[in-house]
């Protein structure tokens, strides 16, 4: 008998469109590059928006709401919106783990609930609002349990069911998880078991964490400014051919000023140039993810799929926002000093901050808006496939695609059957479209539309045309084949089509138990004791 195929799943986070080299940045990626050059790339493979929904889709192929998290980690009252999987979902690693595969995890979880950093007296992973990844079907667990973390310093780390001390004092998150996952890989190699590994990245989520030697790469590439990176970017996408039309640049974003008339020019450039570190290692560490395959005569029947949980993140970080969630000291003593300071340059262990709203507009290059929001802007990731026994190298498809494929995907790579029943629970039937066609370069195309809603922002795409709307504001209809950059409305030139499509996306999200976001924020607000959302 064929030994099956192992898969790793690599997961990045807040990153842009155009972050990748084979996207068009001037980011260092030689790693992800070569998959994809001699692999598959996805020009149109669609997120949901933010961290949670995403995570949730991916890991269940099912939408962010049937899954149970149609918002984020706090609990809203309604089985869409518990902030922590449902027990009628199934993992792919419960998939897996029932068909006789290893399954490991390393990184960031973030699809078990609300934590809250000040306070670790409170947490309790494990119970019913908490699942670890042990409880969903995991053999082995390193990493987070919430959101975000300090790179240098976690501030809860754990090892399977425990909570561990930072084992060292040359501690990186990124570098850590990679470590780790090549260690329970060496393990399942020894036992001859076929594995999945699910690799979820924290970076390049704020903050901003990274080493020196890989910031002192991009000292002085961001000095010419926002304006011009971005327009760079642009200029390499149409000149690689990346999309089958070259379209118009969105223009610079309404909140974002121009370059020129910037006040700290420096720090600003130092901020995406952390950024762009913390991506660089990023990539360092899935070459070294590689060579350990290679090493293990593992790389040639491995699926590997890379993608990013949503697009670049335009928050800012205050201290009275996001940055009083997180402990202000290290576990060895230093003092951090929380928020975006102008003139103090980001990357040390005593700094946590984000690279913003401007900087952010670039990563999403050449689309509109950002993480939050369902405009290509905020929901367009490159996929990345690579799977030398599989498939060969394939010009980049433009078909559009969803998180909740990739579940599919690997139950057909595998020739897994899904579970139909799960510890007393019936599991609902996966959402996804497998992507195996499209990855063999076959005419493919979904056969149903996607949807998305996260915080009343909201759009269906269906075939070649998407229908979207900002939360409170009208629906807006664009021809994704000429127009992905969401420069043209044509809602008042086919009023047919666009009913058709709210139609669509109104019974999707009744069927789906989509709650109004004027309905929903006190809630959340309330949960999460705050007066108003941050960012």
């Amino acid at each position: 008998m064929t030994r099956r195929p192992n898969v790793i799943l690599i997961l990045a986070d807040d990153m842009g469109f155009g972050d990748l080299g084979c996207t068009g940045s001037e980011i260092k990626t030689p790693n992800i590059d070569e998959l994809a050059l001699n692999g598959a790339l996805l020009s149109s493979m669609y997120n949901c928006a933010r961290c949670c929904p995403t995570r949730a889709s991916l890991l269940t192929g099912l939408y962010p709401h049937d899954a149970g998290i149609g918002h984020m980690g706090a609990n809203l009252g309604t089985p869409a919106y518990q902030g922590f999987l449902r027990n009628d979902s199934a993992t792919i690693a419960e998939h897996l783990h029932a068909s006789g595969y290893r399954t490991l995890m390393a990184g960031k979880w973030h699809v078990a609930g609300d934590f809250d950093a000040r306070d670790y007296d409170s947490w309790r992973p494990g119970d019913i609002e908490h699942p670890t990844p042990r409880q969903r079907g995991f053999d082995r667990f390193f990493g987070i349990m919430d959101g975000a973390t300090h790179f240098f310093s976690p501030h809860y780390l754990m090892e399977d069911d425990s909570r561990i001390e930072v084992p060292s004092e040359d501690f990186y998150f990124t570098d850590a998880i990679t470590s780790k996952a090549i260690g329970m890989i060496e393990d399942c190699v020894e036992d001859e078991k076929p594995f999945f590994l699910y690799l979820a990245h924290a970076a390049p989520h704020w903050p901003l964490h990274a080493h020196p030697e890989d910031i002192a790469k991009y000292d002085g590439t961001y000095d010419k400014g926002w304006d011009a990176i971005r327009t760079a970017r642009h200029e390499t996408m149409n000149a690689t051919g990346l999309f089958q039309s070259n379209w118009e640049i969105s223009p610079r974003d309404t909140g974002v000023h121009p370059w020129e008339v910037e006040g700290h020019k420096d720090w600003e450039a130092s901020k995406m140039a952390t950024y762009a570190a913390m991506v660089d290692r990023m990539d360092q560490s899935i070459g070294t993810l590689i060579k350990a395959l290679k090493r293990l005569n593992q790389y040639e029947d491995t699926l590997i799929l890379f993608l990013s949980d949503n697009g670049g993140c335009a928050e800012f970080m205050a201290e009275d926002g996001w940055a009083q969630f997180y402990p202000d000291i290290t576990h060895d003593g230093q003092k951090v000093t929380m928020g975006n300071v102008p003139d103090l340059r980001p990357g040390s262990a005593r700094t946590f901050q984000s690279y913003d709203k401007p900087w952010a507009n670039v990563s999403n290059a050449p689309f509109r808006l950002f993480k939050h929001y369902v405009h290509e802007g905020g929901i367009s990731t490159p996929l990345v496939a690579h799977w030398p026994n599989g498939f060969g190298a394939r010009d980049t498809a433009q078909a559009a695609c969803h998180v909740a494929d990739i579940l599919p995907t690997i139950l057909a790579a595998t020739g897994t059957k899904a579970v139909s029943e799960l510890d007393g629970h019936h599991i609902q039937t996966p959402q996804g479209e497998s992507l195996l066609d499209l990855f063999n370069g076959k005419d493919w195309s979904r056969e149903q539309p996607i949807f998305f809603e996260h915080e009343g922002n909201a759009a269906i795409r269906r075939g070649q045309f998407k229908l979207v709307r900002l939360h409170g504001q009208d629906w807006e209809l664009y021809d994704m084949e000429a127009d992905r950059t969401e420069l043209h409305n044509l809602i008042h030139g086919d009023e047919a089509r666009a009913k058709a499509m709210i139609r669509q996306y109104e019974n999707w999200a009744e069927k789906s138990g989509v709650m109004a976001w004027d309905q929903a924020l006190p809630l959340l607000l309330q949960a999460w004791g705050m007066e108003s959302v941050d960012g």
